[in-house]
């Protein structure tokens, strides 16, 4: 099979003056841009000949709480025409508008709305900015890293009201803090602590 030649010339001859870095990671070429510069960037990958990057595959976030900013887009792209893959990466920090680029590629509709849903993250333009996964009236956003794994609220159906009932999240049990030892590391810890403390006695 023929290996393909990735033309990186290409990419920053196209995207001049639109990029912050273009580098390969993990034997992947990674496009870093602000995001001011997100249409104008997958408009020129789309429409170059040499490039022809003619499919927005996959449109997500990652959320790094750390970070100035705190959401980094993520943009796959493929040409078909020359069997190539690119990814796009925009970092944005929190309560930033990201413009939609649904205008360039359509399949970005439900891929955007999905992030706003998941992560919080808004796109300007976008015709119907709806949540998408979760459920009316849902509070807060289930992807970010803050979020509550119990979440705040749960659903029940309730026979003789029939119908479904939202109520503030209750555990069955108390909080468990477990230590991820093996038994046999646990019972090791046990008689250490418990000779520490017979020689501290005597």
């Amino acid at each position: 099979m023929e290996q393909v030649t990735f033309p990186l010339d290409s990419v920053k001859q196209a995207l001049s003056g639109l990029i912050e870095d273009v580098s390969t990671e993990s034997g992947e070429v990674v496009v870093r841009c602000a995001s001011a510069h997100i249409i104008d960037v997958l408009t020129a990958l789309r429409d170059e000949p040499s490039l022809a990057f003619d499919q927005l595959t996959d449109l997500t976030a990652v959320d790094f709480p750390s970070r100035p900013y705190r959401f980094q887009l993520v943009y796959q792209m493929l040409s078909i025409t020359h069997n190539l893959r690119l990814r796009v990466l925009v970092s944005v920090p929190e309560g930033d508008v990201v413009p939609s680029v649904r205008p360039v590629f359509a399949s970005a509709d439900w891929a955007e709305r999905e992030v706003w849903d998941m992560f919080g993250i808004f796109f300007a333009g976008h015709p119907d900015l709806r949540r998408l996964l979760t459920d009316y009236g849902f509070e807060g956003h289930p992807l970010r890293k803050d979020f509550p794994l119990t979440g705040y609220v749960e659903v029940r159906y309730d026979d003789t009201q029939r119908r479904v009932i939202y109520e503030p999240v209750h555990l069955t049990q108390e909080f468990r803090d477990f230590d991820f030892l093996s038994p046999w590391e646990g019972v090791q810890r046990d008689i250490q602590t418990a000779d520490d403390e017979q020689e501290s006695a005597t």
